[in-house]
C-alpha cells in the first residue's frame, strides 16, 4: 500500500506533465475511489443501484480531464473526488425525476443500466437541498458533510483536506449532522 506522501508525489509529478506518474497513479487511486464509491452505494436497494464501477469511471475521467489542479495531497484528491461523485449522483437523481415527469430528453454519461432507486434519489436530492441551505449559513460544515458522506473520508482525512484540527472536525460533524437531520425532517413535514 503506497504512502500518502508517495501518492502526493505522483499527483504533483503528473500535474507537472509526467504521464508515467499518471500511469502509476491510476491503479492506486482507482482502487481507493472504488472503495469509497462502494461504501456510498452500499446503501442502495438491491437491484436498483447505480453501478459502483460506472460512478468511479465517470468521476475518474472528470478528475483527469484537468491535470493542472494544484494537488495538495491524497486527501485533497479524494475531497475533489467526493464533490464530483456528489454531482454525478445528483445529476442522475434529477435526471430520473425529469424523465418521470415527462421532461425532455436527458443524456447522462453513465451506463443506461445504472439506476438509482426512486426513494434513494429523493433522499439524495433532499440532502443536496439541505446542504445548499447549510452552505449558505456555514460553508465549512457543508464541505465537511460532502467530504464525509460523498467522499467517505475519515475525520483525519477531512482534517488534512480542510486544514482543521481533528477535534474541530469532530465537533463540526456533530453540529452538521444535527442541523441536517432537523432540516430534512422539517422538509419531510412540509411535504406531507
Amino acid at each position: 500500500m503506497p504512502s500518502s506522501a508517495e501518492i502526493t508525489g505522483l499527483l504533483i509529478a503528473w500535474r507537472e506533465g509526467d504521464q508515467a506518474a499518471l500511469e502509476r497513479l491510476t491503479p492506486l487511486l482507482y482502487r481507493d475511489l472504488h472503495r469509497l464509491a462502494h461504501r456510498y452505494m452500499r446503501g442502495e436497494n438491491r437491484g436498483h443501484t447505480l453501478q459502483t464501477s460506472a460512478l468511479v469511471n465517470e468521476a475518474f475521467v472528470r478528475l483527469i480531464e484537468n491535470p493542472r489542479i494544484d494537488w495538495q495531497g491524497r486527501a485533497h484528491f479524494f475531497g475533489l473526488a467526493a464533490h464530483i461523485m456528489r454531482n454525478i449522483l445528483l445529476d442522475h437523481a434529477r435526471g430520473r425525476g425529469r424523465a418521470k415527469r415527462g421532461g425532455g430528453a436527458y443524456h447522462f454519461s453513465l451506463d443506461e443500466a445504472a439506476i438509482v432507486s426512486e426513494s434513494r434519489a429523493a433522499e439524495l436530492i433532499a440532502l443536496d437541498d439541505a446542504l445548499k441551505d447549510l452552505a449558505s449559513l456555514d460553508p465549512r460544515k457543508s464541505r465537511l458533510v460532502e467530504l464525509r458522506f460523498f467522499g467517505g473520508l475519515s475525520n483525519e482525512e477531512i482534517s488534512e483536506v480542510m486544514g482543521l484540527s481533528l477535534r474541530t472536525v469532530e465537533r463540526e460533524w456533530q453540529k452538521a449532522k444535527t442541523w441536517l437531520h432537523h432540516a430534512i425532517s422539517k422538509s419531510d413535514l412540509d411535504e406531507a
